[in-house]
């Protein structure tokens, strides 16, 4: 079981390989290099997060005012949290496919370009290319680590509105309100973090785009 596991995961690693080099081939053949499409992911990236980021201020707002609740439809207020927690983890999956859209890229990139310095024949201008290449290198490891550890802090959070959610779906009463303000402080505190941490990738982002542009 176990070697059949890996063999598929080999296989399917194989397969979305072999998928994203015939796709940046073919962009390329209409002129669009993989630096273009690099500088375009982190783009969709940093809108991703900055857009999660609004999401799961959304949602403590929403918890906030669980935790406030003073009299009403208690379903209601349940269904409204729960919508912005499938919300929330809807944002998280979208952040990590934007980060792994990147690492593809990057990758990608980076190889050629190592390749590509092998056949200049002035050492000057290799000398600069490599240069350059160690730059690219050192902004995009500032980006990407910035961005996985924002990444980091949502499954967290998302487990704490998850525990919320479920123990309001399953104690519809004042008591299960009390409860929950109990936890609001550390929910608070989670959500901060993750705000902070954000909003530094989203900084980071800005100044790789800035750097690939120049």
């Amino acid at each position: 079981m176990i070697f059949l596991k890996r063999f598929i995961f080999i296989f399917l690693f194989i397969s979305l390989t072999a998928c994203a080099k015939a796709y940046y081939s073919g962009m390329e053949k209409i002129g669009i290099p993989k630096r273009d499409i690099m500088v375009h992911r982190v783009e969709k990236a940093r809108d991703t997060q900055e857009k999660t980021k609004e999401q799961f201020k959304s949602a403590l707002e929403q918890f906030t005012a669980v935790t406030n609740f003073k009299g009403g439809d208690l379903e209601a207020i349940y269904k409204k949290l729960n919508n912005e927690y499938e919300a929330s983890v809807d944002q998280a999956d979208a952040v990590r496919s934007r980060i792994d859209d990147i690492e593809s890229v990057s990758q990608a990139l980076f190889d050629e370009w190592e390749q590509e310095l092998e056949q200049y024949s002035s050492a000057s201008l290799k000398r600069s290319s490599q240069q350059k290449l160690s730059q690219t290198k050192t902004h995009y490891k500032k980006l990407i680590t910035a961005m996985n550890r924002a990444e980091s802090k949502i499954k967290p959070v998302l487990a704490v509105f998850k525990d919320q959610v479920l123990y309001l779906k399953h104690n519809l009463n004042a008591r299960a309100i009390s409860a929950l303000k109990g936890e609001l402080s550390s929910v608070e505190s989670d959500v901060s973090a993750l705000i902070v941490a954000m909003e530094k990738s989203i900084n980071e982002a800005n100044a790789f785009i800035n750097t690939m542009e120049k």
